[in-house]
């Protein structure tokens, strides 16, 4: 009886009481009539959430139930607004994407009364300064990639993988746009280049993903010739090639058949309305050997435009194996593009997210000293992303081993993205990652391209002062003993004292080698040209 009065039956039972006194009492009021259909409608609703199975919460709480599905549907917005703290990533703080907005938006982002940080928390980090800081000029901070006269001189920040489809036409050509007016490059994603990218007329690194979006011909082979014919636009300033990605690692993607429209079919060369598989490993090389191979001929293809890689740290006899075959056989990758794990993607199975791939700041630790034992570092050009957002990220990213810095969703906060996490479903509030017109078409592309050009600029000017607070003149002079960790509240080290470090040209030295990292020195003798994997001895 008290689960009918005061339970869960009570809005059934109430429901259903109410819409019989208001049928009887609207033959002599005639007003009753509203509350007569409005009680009659939640009685239906409740009789249909009694008898079905599906939702155990909804047969033994009909009607009542529904507003627990509410909630749970706007969790996201009520934690945002309301209970997140303020430094709460998850995946990005409320701090760090206010400090977006108001750079993209040219609003001071100065803060009072002191640090926020508990500074005596274990892995607290920081940068040291000096007591002689320098004046640097200028902060249009660049790096050479590649050789000849197609070498690019790419900027110490860009924006990431971007695809058309899992991003907007407008949200497209509001990033390249602010490449163009920023001087900095712009990666199209595994999607391919778009006229939307065209639209933009930015520096455009192409990304050629296992799918060969853009250059595959009907069977999903790499096509040479349609490769040539994009890749020698001006546009198009390096080729780099996705081998695996830091948001799910050894997993190929799929667009599904419905959102294949006839653009995203013209531009990544497949067919409309039918699933869109990216494999999840190449068909063109598989071997370390094969994949250098495959660089040359795109380079060549491409009008020797700078190419490299594009991976995010797993065994670490593999890239080894790239490494050492480039030593040996004197074939060369002009950029190694390392993702961590901490990487975002419009969707990804959980597991792989969490537990797949090696973080950023290990990956480059690793990667730096393969290329510094094998004297190729000079060579070999190292860029970064992975869950950067702030010139600090920055300086801290570059003081380990990275020569310049990729963000995605950095960018899109200061297009509009509220992180609303929503990306997957097709429904973004803000425009960006959807492909729904009704959606995207709040974004102006001119007002979005200048807060990104924006977000760049002031990023790029904080960064300045704190090279010039360090004592250095571009981010290349920033080495490990540059930032300093704190291990407990009484033990504090420099990076340099903290991860392992290899000298130049170690590995290179002849008969069996010892050098400090552990993965190098195990695995340098064990791996070849003719495999990814080792020899086990």
């Amino acid at each position: 009886m008290i689960d009918i009065i005061w339970g869960r039956y009570s809005l059934l039972v109430y429901s259903g009481a109410l819409s019989a006194f208001s049928l009887v009492a609207s033959f002599h009021y005639p007003a009753f009539v509203i509350v007569f259909l409005f009680s009659f409608l939640l009685f239906l609703i409740s009789l249909k959430d009694f008898f079905q199975k599906k939702r155990s919460i909804l047969s033994n709480f009909p009607l009542i139930g529904r507003f627990r599905f509410l909630l749970e549907s706007i969790r996201p917005e009520l934690r945002q607004y309301y209970w997140e703290s303020d430094d709460d990533e998850v995946p990005y703080s409320r701090n760090q994407r206010t400090m977006v907005y108001q750079r993209s938006k040219n609003i001071s982002g100065v803060r009072p009364f002191g640090s926020l940080e508990k500074m005596y928390d274990d892995d607290f980090v920081w940068l040291n300064h000096s007591i002689t800081p320098t004046t640097i000029k200028s902060q249009n901070f660049r790096t050479k990639v590649g050789l000849g006269i197609k070498s690019y001189e790419m900027s110490v920040l860009n924006i990431s993988g971007t695809s058309f489809g899992a991003i907007s036409p407008p949200a497209i050509t509001s990033l390249n746009k602010a490449a163009r007016l920023g001087g900095f490059a712009h990666n199209t994603g595994e999607g391919s280049l778009s006229k939307y990218h065209e639209d933009g007329k930015g520096d455009t690194i192409w990304q050629v993903s296992s799918g060969y979006f853009g250059c595959r011909d009907k069977k999903g082979n790499f096509c040479p010739k349609s490769f040539s014919a994009k890749a020698k636009k001006n546009q198009i300033k390096m080729i780099e090639i996705k081998i695996s990605q830091g948001a799910k690692p050894g997993h190929g993607g799929m667009l599904l058949a419905p959102k294949v429209t006839d653009e995203i079919a013209q531009t990544r060369g497949i067919d409309v309305g039918k699933d869109c598989i990216s494999p999840s490993k190449h068909k063109e090389f598989s071997n370390p050997l094969e994949l250098l191979n495959f660089v040359e001929k795109l380079r060549k293809l491409s009008g020797n435009k700078p190419v490299g890689i594009k991976m995010c740290i797993g065994h670490p006899w593999e890239l080894i194996s790239i490494v050492k075959t480039m030593v040996l056989k004197k074939k060369y990758i002009d950029f190694i593009t390392i993702d961590g794990a901490e990487g975002g993607t419009g969707a990804a199975p959980a597991e792989f997210t969490d537990h797949l791939g090696s973080p950023l700041k290990d990956a480059i630790i690793f990667v730096d000293n393969a290329l510094i034992g094998s004297k190729l570092r000079e060579r070999v050009k190292i860029g970064v992303s992975g869950k950067v957002v702030s010139a600090f990220d920055i300086a801290h990213m570059c003081s380990l081993g990275a020569d310049w810095i990729n963000m995605a969703r950095p960018f899109m906060f200061a297009i509009g993205c509220i992180q609303c996490r929503s990306c997957h479903t097709g429904e973004c509030p803000s425009g960006i990652a959807t492909m729904d017109p009704m959606r995207y078409r709040a974004i102006d592309i001119e007002d979005r391209s200048e807060r990104a050009y924006n977000f760049h600029y002031n990023t790029l000017f904080v960064l300045k002062e704190l090279l010039e607070s360090v004592g250095v003149n571009h981010p290349s002079e920033l080495n490990r003993r540059h930032i300093v960790r704190r291990l407990s509240e009484s033990e504090i080290r420099l990076a340099d004292q903290i991860y392992p470090k290899v000298e130049k040209g170690e590995l290179m030295k002849k008969g069996k080698i010892k050098v400090a990292d552990p993965r190098l020195n195990v695995y340098w003798n064990k791996v070849s040209p003719n495999s990814f994997n080792y020899i086990s001895k």
